[in-house]
């Protein structure tokens, strides 16, 4: 039987390196250990990158080439686009298990040692030599870049504990204390925000990169390091953090661009994946798909804005941690009024505040205005935006005169009537709220299709922001939920809150 061809249990029970022979293990390195097996998949139709959602005919394709190709790889792209995640599941692609010589700091393929222990081991047992077996799992090392990293963590340094303790000469190569690079030999190493490395670390790598041989406090060692480079980085524009030196960027062969989500429906594929939602009542709670593909367009909102900075991005934990946000709120009013089910309201959008203002980097003029405005009014767009998917348009109708399906509610509210929808108030006060306004619920019936009874009042309530959002009503942020009065009973707030209803920027 052929190495390929020996299971796991067989595998494992191989102990020495006359054993490993005999099996007929020949050495390959990392790279064409990713190739072959990435092949194989691709042969089977097995999907590599399980969950990665909108990458399918843009950066994985970008990746499969990089691996075919036995590249370095550089993923390039805004924070919360999956870079990380991506490197990760690289593993998937590795053999599940390799031998190592035991004891071996640098991981020493038997066939192929590169250490002096794992040499003089192997010159003085042979066939003798005890190996063990490492798991792809451990193969993977990640490095986050930050500006007190030093070429001793990533490749080594003269270890005088180790050189008294053993009675070692400052000349013996046995004094060196590896770092991360060398001991990630067969491995896949990631840097993660590699513009943030000092330039003359980034410096450091060059070789390894290109002649793997390094040098350690006046040692010059040839090491042969087989290692795959998997480095993330924000675009080089982003502040003032720093960039990549370009003779590093030049042994990089491969540099991928990744995006953010093309459409809703794989914004909303990422953020159902990736929302914890663990213990929560799901059976009892109720959520709309439009209000689920409104956390989705305030995301594309926010990426559009004056306000908030293009090239920080707005990463995809904004709509995860949103999505959290509102199935909380409505499993805190099951807990308050201790009902058997409710479904997730507009109103609940407010509650996801939080979520989206330590998400976003404001430029100036949204400094002024404050996150928690910005982040209000970033919701608004979204509803605004959506209105028009489902109701016609409130300012083309109010010119035609006739057949304005809007007249009666907003005539209800012109006679000076009030809405106040409170954020805990019970399902059955919800309801009995906005069945109030005469000629709401006959909107909704008529221009919505697929209407269900569970999600009559939500589309009624939504009927309500979106006249809001086209200025034909006022709505005020109140401490308790959301007020809607007639526009000109309240010609100084026009369909923002009050500047007093968010904390100063400073305490934000």
């Amino acid at each position: 039987m052929e190495y390929s061809q020996l299971n796991t249990k067989d595998l494992l029970e191989i102990r020495t390196l006359g054993e490993l022979k005999a099996a007929g293990y020949t050495s390959k390195s990392i790279k064409e250990e990713l190739r072959q097996n990435l092949i194989k998949s691709i042969k089977s139709g097995e999907k590599v990158f399980e969950g990665i959602w909108g990458y399918e005919d843009t950066v994985i394709p970008d990746i499969e080439r990089a691996i075919l190709s036995r590249h370095n790889i550089n993923l390039l792209g805004l924070r919360g686009q999956a870079k990380t995640r991506i490197a990760r599941m690289m593993t998937f692609l590795l053999d599940e298990f390799v031998p190592v010589v035991e004891g071996s700091e640098l991981n020493d393929d038997p066939l192929m040692p590169i250490s002096s222990f794992a040499t003089s081991l192997i010159a003085t047992k042979g066939d003798q030599t005890p190996i063990t077996w490492w798991h792809r799992a451990d193969r993977y090392t990640e490095k986050l870049a930050t500006p007190d990293v030093s070429v001793a963590d990533l490749i080594g340094d003269v270890d005088p504990i180790k050189a008294a303790t053993m009675k070692l000469s400052y000349n013996d190569e046995r004094v060196i204390h590896y770092g991360l690079v060398p001991r990630s030999h067969r491995s896949i190493f990631v840097i993660n925000e590699l513009p943030d490395l000092q330039a003359r670390i980034q410096v450091a790598l060059f070789n390894i990169l290109q002649e793997g041989d390094i040098q350690i406090r006046g040692f010059k060692l040839r090491l042969p390091l087989d290692i795959q480079f998997v480095f993330t980085a924000n675009p080089e524009d982003y502040t003032n953090r720093g960039s990549i030196v370009t003779p590093l960027k030049d042994r990089i062969e491969s540099q991928i661009i990744t995006h953010y989500p093309k459409s809703i429906e794989i914004g909303k594929q990422i953020t159902s994946q990736e929302a914890n939602l663990d213990g929560k009542p799901l059976e009892k709670i109720h959520m709309p798909e439009l209000m689920k593909d409104l956390i989705e367009q305030i995301a594309i909102e926010a990426r559009h804005s004056e306000y908030v900075d293009e090239k920080s991005g707005v990463s995809a934990r904004l709509t995860i941690s949103a999505y959290e946000n509102l199935i909380s709120a409505a499993e805190r009013r099951l807990y308050i009024h201790n009902e058997q089910n409710t479904v997730v309201r507009v109103s609940d959008l407010i509650g996801i505040i939080p979520a989206i203002t330590g998400k976003v980097e404001l430029v100036y003029e949204g400094e002024q205005e404050g996150a928690g405005l910005v982040a209000y009014n970033l919701i608004g767009k979204a509803i605004r935006t959506l209105f028009s998917d489902f109701f016609p348009s409130p300012e083309q109708k109010k010119k035609e005169k006739s057949g304005n399906p809007y007249v009666l509610p907003l005539s209800w509210f012109g006679e000076g009537n009030t809405l106040d929808l409170i954020a805990s108030q019970s399902d059955k006060a919800y309801k009995s709220a906005l069945h109030q306004v005469p000629g709401l619920e006959e909107i909704v019936t008529t221009h919505v299709h697929e209407l269900t009874e569970k999600e009559r009042e939500f589309f009624m309530e939504f009927a309500l922001h979106g006249l809001a959002e086209y200025s034909q009503l006022s709505k005020k942020l109140l401490d308790t939920g959301m007020q809607f009065k007639d526009l000109f009973s309240s010609m100084f707030d026009m369909g923002a809150p009050d500047e007093d209803d968010f904390e100063d920027e400073e305490d934000l």
